[in-house]
């Protein structure tokens, strides 16, 4: 790990600055792009909404910077990702300011279209920092860009304050103010890529005007796709989610439940650099092995709702209650941040080694998916609680969502094997006792 560390921090100055500043961009990217988990709270009773209607608004963000990240990938490959970075920062910026002069449902929809582009900026500083560094570090580099999802626990933790102090036209201002001086000073501290400098200097221009469809019928990359569903979508679904569930089943103040939320989005954060170190030491596949595992136990155990029972005792009826605690609550989601975290990285690392000519594209495309889990979970979470009343019930789902994820990575990893190594898979199976298939079954 340390070999690691050292070597990004010992990377020439141009592109540890490139590195440092497209992570501090991201995170001010990611601040904008989750407001709604925070003022959408104020917004939906100074509108009068319903259920439905706030769930679309807060997800309309996430909804459009999902669907942008597929042609910004392209873009950035095509045109850079310094140039595309800090125009996306003034668009995201622009809408955002626009949110105080909504005063009707149909014109904070039209804004929050615009404020969505900040969830963009991911695959282009993921095509931008790719190419600053060589394979072996591209795993810890990519895990330290991500690190600005941390973005979302600066939401979670200032924007309570903000909005009980001013409201949440304030909010959206300062939001709004600080993603243009970030793009300012990111465009005047950063340089064109290597390969943008490079084309310059030959005066050729990028062969690819677009996404190689052909790479959708690679497997790899919807598996990668739903692994990044689960991984990032989750993540920014339960970053939603959690202040109105830890106010619906604990009570708890806006103040007190985005704190929380902060608990659980910092270390859901933070670590995906670790993710990266760790992706590149002991490889990306047994990272995501860890995550899916820690996670399956996790939400298996948030998802057990409150229970009252009867144990029919020697000596009678017992009376029993079991119900997840506050603090152990925090506890096992803070576990499933940090497991999510590294799982990210672990995701983005497999995309730089499989496809490094079209990081920018193919990544765009996973982060694509990946968002879109984040628009449509949490919508699925209001639907299955008001089913079941449960509301537990959003955990049962992501139990099993990351459950079947498990079982498909490891069979296609076996299978992958089996047609890599088929002598070697044989004499596996036959120390395990197993037989080859043959015949009918």
């Amino acid at each position: 790990m340390r070999t690691h560390k050292r070597s990004i921090l010992k990377a020439a100055t141009a592109d540890r600055r490139a590195l440092w500043m497209s992570t501090i961009a991201f995170t001010a990217c990611f601040a904008v792009w989750t407001i709604f988990s925070i003022i959408g709270i104020q917004i939906k009773e100074q509108l009068g909404l319903s259920e439905a209607e706030f769930g679309l608004l807060a997800g309309t963000p996430i909804l459009t910077g999902s669907l942008a990240r597929i042609f910004l990938g392209i873009w950035a490959d095509r045109f850079g990702g310094r140039l595309l970075f800090t125009l996306n920062m003034l668009a995201a910026s622009a809408a955002t300011a626009l949110l105080v002069f909504a005063n009707t449902y149909p014109q904070m929809l039209l804004a929050a279209l615009g404020v969505g582009l900040a969830g963009g900026s991911f695959a282009v500083g993921v095509a931008y920092v790719s190419r600053f560094f060589p394979s072996g570090q591209q795993g810890t580099a990519l895990g330290i860009f991500g690190a600005g999802n941390v973005g979302a626990a600066v939401t979670k933790f200032v924007a309570p304050f903000v909005l009980v102090a001013w409201g949440w036209h304030a909010v959206a201002l300062i939001w709004a103010g600080a993603l243009a001086v970030m793009a300012i000073v990111f465009w005047f501290t950063t340089s064109d890529d290597p390969v943008i400098a490079e084309r310059r200097r030959a005066g050729t221009s990028s062969k690819a005007d677009g996404m190689d469809l052909s790479l959708l019928k690679d497997v790899r990359v919807w598996r990668l796709s739903f692994y990044y569903f689960f991984t990032f979508g989750a993540f920014v679904a339960l970053a939603l989610w959690l202040p109105r569930y830890l106010i619906g089943v604990y009570g708890f103040s806006i103040e007190t439940a985005g704190m929380i939320g902060a608990a659980y989005s910092i270390p859901a954060s933070i670590f995906r650099a670790y993710g990266g170190v760790l992706s590149d030491r002991i490889g990306a596949r047994t990272v995501l092995y860890w995550c899916f595992g820690v996670s399956a136990i996790a939400t298996f155990a948030l998802s057990l709702p409150p229970t009252d029972y009867v144990v029919h005792g020697t000596r009678g009826a017992i009376a029993a209650h079991f119900e997840i605690t506050p603090l152990v609550f925090v506890g096992i989601v803070i576990v499933l941040g940090f497991f999510m975290s590294i799982g990210k990285a672990a995701v983005y690392k497999h995309i730089a080694t499989y496809y490094p000519d079209n990081v920018g594209s193919v990544g765009g495309f996973v982060g694509m998916i990946g968002g879109l889990g984040g628009f449509a979970l949490p919508i699925a979470f209001g639907f299955v609680n008001q089913v079941t009343g449960l509301w537990t019930s959003c955990f049962m789902l992501l139990f099993v969502i990351v459950t079947i994820l498990l079982l498909w990575m490891h069979v296609s990893i076996r299978l992958t094997e089996r047609q890599a190594n088929p002598e070697n898979a044989r004499r596996s199976d036959a120390e395990r006792g197993l037989s080859p298939i043959s015949g009918s079954v």
